[in-house]
Formats: C-alpha cells, sequence, structure tokens
C-alpha cells in the first residue's frame, strides 16, 4: 500500500461548490444540489433510468402506507447538500415531505437515548456504524429485512441484526496542511506511531470521542490494531499532541486547508471534498502504511418513530442508486456498496482503494465500543496535565 498520496490538487474537478442547506429542521427543495452522477443501472420499467427512479419500482403496499402517513423526519449525519438530495429525491419519487436536521452521530446517538423510544426523527441517516452498533445494542434502532439489501456487495456492510443497512464505505487516514510542514520542515506522517512524534506537539487535530462517530472508529481502530491496553496507552500519548477535538469527524477537514490546522485526523474523502469542491491545494492526503481503517456509513430506522412505513420505504430508496449516485454530485467521495452504483471516479483518481484496508472487527465495535469511551476517558483523567481538561471532551 502506499504510505503517502501528498500535494494532490484537482483544479480541473473544482465546480461551483455545493451549497450548504440550512441548519435544523428544514424543508427539503430540489434546487439545493447539483445533478447526481450517472449510472448503466437500469428501472424496473427498463426505461434507463436510475433503478429505484420511479414509485411504481417499491413494493405498492409500503408506497401506499407510506404515503397516508404523509412526512419524514431524518437525522443526517453526511454534509449537508448530500442529506437535502436525498431528501429532495425521496419527495420527488414519493410526494412525502420530508424534513431533516445535521447533527454528528455522537449527537444522534445522544439524543435517542434520551428520547428512548419516542424519538423527534424517525430516521437516521449516514455517519459511521459504530454509534449505530451501540444503539442497536440498546434497542434503541427498528429491525427490518430490506428487500433493497439484496444490492449490498458484501456481509459486512449490514448489521447482522437487521438494525441497520450500509450505504458507502469511507477510508480512514490523516489530513496535512503541506505548505506549514514544508515551512516548519516536518515530514508528514506516515503511520499511526509518527503521529507521536513530539515535533507535532499542538499541530494535530482530531475529533471527540464523546460526540464523533469517527473519534469512536479511531478509538476502536487502535485498540484493534494495538490491544486495548496498549491502544487506550496509543491514545492518552497521542492526546499530548493534539490541539483540539472537534464535535464532529469531519472538523479537521475544514481547517486543514485554512492553515488552522496542519494534521488532521479523520476519513480522507472530506479531505478530497476540500481539495476538489473548495480549491485547496496545499492538502496532502496519507493512507497509514500499517493499513487502512475504514467506516461504513450506515441508515436506519429508530425505535418508536412516528412514520415507520415512510422510514421503512426510505431505507429501500436508499439501497438505490437513485439515491447513492448523489453523493458525489453534492461533494461526498466514499465509495458506494451498491452493487449497481457508480463509484466516484475522483477518489480512484486519488489513489485510494476500498479493497486494500485493515479486517476491521464490526461484532467486537458494536459489543464494547462504549465500555472503551469510557476506559479512554478514565485514561486521560488519571494521565494528569493537560489530557486532565475535560473541557476539551465536553459534549456542548
Amino acid at each position: 500500500m502506499e504510505g503517502m498520496i501528498e500535494n494532490l490538487t484537482r483544479r480541473q474537478f473544482v465546480g461551483a461548490g455545493a451549497i450548504a442547506a440550512g441548519l435544523g429542521l428544514a424543508g427539503c427543495s430540489s434546487s439545493s444540489s447539483k445533478d447526481s452522477s450517472s449510472s448503466s443501472s437500469t428501472s424496473a420499467s427498463g426505461s434507463g433510468a436510475l433503478r429505484g427512479s420511479s414509485a411504481d419500482e417499491y413494493d405498492a403496499d409500503l408506497v401506499k402506507a407510506a404515503k397516508e402517513e404523509g412526512s419524514l423526519v431524518v437525522y443526517g449525519c453526511c454534509e449537508e447538500p448530500y442529506i437535502s438530495a436525498a431528501c429532495d429525491k425521496y419527495t420527488e419519487i414519493f410526494g412525502i415531505q420530508t424534513s431533516w436536521q445535521r447533527l454528528s452521530t455522537g449527537e444522534v446517538l445522544a439524543k435517542i437515548e434520551e428520547e428512548n423510544g419516542s424519538p423527534s426523527a424517525d430516521i437516521w441517516f449516514a455517519g459511521t456504524t459504530d454509534p449505530y452498533n451501540v444503539a442497536s445494542t440498546e434497542n434503541l434502532l427498528e429491525t427490518y429485512k430490506a428487500t433493497n439489501a439484496s444490492h449490498i456487495m458484501s456481509d459486512k456492510y449490514t448489521s447482522t441484526d437487521n438494525t441497520w443497512v450500509g450505504i458507502y464505505k469511507g477510508i480512514l487516514g490523516f489530513l496535512t496542511n503541506t505548505e506549514d510542514l514544508d515551512d516548519k520542515k516536518l515530514d508528514a506522517p506516515a503511520d499511526w506511531p509518527d503521529l507521536l512524534d513530539s515535533g507535532y506537539k499542538g499541530l494535530i487535530w482530531s475529533s471527540n470521542y464523546n460526540t464523533s462517530g469517527t473519534a469512536k472508529l479511531i478509538l476502536n481502530t487502535c485498540v484493534q490494531k494495538y490491544g486495548h491496553d496498549d491502544g487506550i496507552k496509543y491514545l492518552v500519548d497521542l492526546d499530548k499532541n493534539i490541539a483540539q477535538y472537534t464535535k464532529a469527524g469531519g472538523g479537521p477537514s475544514k481547517s486543514i486547508g485554512t492553515g488552522e490546522c496542519t494534521i488532521g485526523i479523520g476519513m480522507l474523502h472530506d479531505g478530497i471534498y476540500q481539495i476538489v469542491d473548495n480549491g485547496y491545494d496545499n492538502i496532502g492526503l496519507v493512507v497509514p502504511s500499517s493499513g487502512a481503517s475504514y467506516e461504513v456509513g450506515a441508515t436506519a430506522v429508530i425505535k418508536g418513530a412516528a412514520h415507520p412505513n415512510a422510514a421503512k420505504l426510505w431505507l429501500e430508496y436508499c439501497l438505490t442508486p437513485t439515491c447513492v449516485n448523489q453523493a458525489a454530485g453534492t461533494g461526498s467521495y466514499q465509495f458506494l456498496v451498491i452493487d449497481d452504483a457508480k463509484q466516484p471516479d475522483v477518489a480512484e483518481e486519488f489513489g485510494l482503494d476500498p479493497n486494500n484496508v485493515m479486517d476491521y472487527d464490526f461484532e467486537d465495535a458494536k459489543q464494547n465500543t462504549t465500555q472503551y469511551v469510557d476506559d479512554l476517558m478514565a485514561a486521560l483523567e488519571a494521565a494528569g496535565e493537560n489530557t486532565s481538561d475535560t473541557t476539551r471532551f465536553q459534549t456542548s
């Protein structure tokens, strides 16, 4: 595996940039997103349209029941343009009014834990599966075996208990400001141990283990790579070099190009977005040389949903290219896990390989993430000095 992909600019791909939808619950409007990517897959009607683009392709009884419910509320954990585009298209196909709120995966988990069976939203859309698995063990997700799950390319991309289905796969790595590293006469880190170098003190940003699904992925990755005790110790040592923990996993990527952050730990597709859509040609992407970890982005019906049929119909819709092909057109460059979806060409042009990754143990993450977070917080507090500053890990 290539250890590093640096200073990768793609100005020829830079477009106008997606317009972010408003924060909070917002009605979806189809004019807010870019056109979706094309695909050779066709609908059941053979018209040449993408599979899933017509309500006639879905179970008629489910569509009828969903329309009778009349609306759907979504908690979305990807960037706003993709959430908006996905909601817009759902409304266009089925005539069901959809509203959404953008939150980190940790925030969604906290909300549905607090709401405990009487949720304000029906659907959890996107974000890494580690928090989904926590919610599943707490019986906060509805069981539903989607018909369109037959198009998921691997059992790794769906839960064993039918509480969530995967829609994309993202590669975890490091993002660097190449200009700042050059100015400081520092090499880019090639692997996880390199991040402990004292020369990086105060230069690294990561995300909050209490609020971010990406942070939970980082924690599970280190535990799986090094074992429980050594993995926790590694993260305590890493904390000495970290300047800031952002609430959401995409936070570090937004500050790399501007120079606020020199090294960020996060999803490499977020870095690609900053290069391609925002034109930052000073960003380098690093695939850890010992093997990349990865996330599966998921969607699920929240237990106690007020609109359960509309929510189940959403899951069927999300497992079609009509939904997921919109990702690349809105600046979300994850690899797709649906067999007839169109992969984002730009991700491969940056050298990312969705198959060259570690064997991530999702079952261990499902059973132990909550305990691992508790163990890490206790270890950080016990370490003293700057690691005992609990304000770094506040959830609000």
